[in-house]
């Protein structure tokens, strides 16, 4: 206990040590009155009030639903699941029929949409209305025939070359 320094109210004050700051200043009288219109200001009115009541009572409607829903439904595992469990055997077949007729109809559907709306576009573009997208169906088709044009013309000088390749390799030829 010899060697444990004196608390900071016992310590000596070092010179050139700041000095402690003071204590507050007590409030003056009218500082309450402030106090109070202040919160006064901050009072809800009845509209605020109102409106957190019905929240609070919403909220407290949902959180007992979502109890008894939850509630209910572990119940409903317990009493049903050994007979989900007995009949699996009639489930998991069945199960995998409509999952594919549901994936098969639903395929089916959506080639059906992509048809009619390839058959719209082709209509609008046959009828010349612009639809999107014809301006890179035209430039495609523009390359293409440019393309076939330059093969044709290549095709034609490299083919006058081979014949007369050929018969300079078999004269009787």
């Amino acid at each position: 206990m010899a060697d444990r320094q004196p608390g900071p109210a016992l310590r000596p004050q070092r010179p050139g040590a700041p000095a402690p700051a003071p204590a507050p200043a007590p409030l003056p009288p009218h500082a309450g009155a402030t106090l109070m219109r202040k919160i006064h200001e901050r009072v809800p009115n009845s509209t605020q009030v109102l409106g957190f009541l019905t929240l609070v009572v919403s909220g407290g409607i949902l959180l007992l639903l979502t109890g008894l829903t939850l509630t209910a439904t572990v119940v409903g595992l317990i009493f049903f699941t050994p007979l989900v469990v007995l009949s699996s055997p009639i489930w998991v077949p069945a199960g995998v029929v409509l999952f594919v007729a549901a994936a098969g109809f639903l395929t089916a559907c959506g080639f059906g949409v992509a048809a009619l709306a390839m058959t719209s576009w082709a209509y609008r573009y046959v009828r010349g209305r612009h639809p999107p997208g014809s301006g890179r169906l035209d430039y495609a088709r523009s390359r293409i025939v440019d393309t076939a044009g330059h093969v044709k013309d290549y095709a034609r000088e490299y083919g006058g070359y081979l014949r007369g390749r050929v018969k300079d390799a078999a004269p009787g030829a």
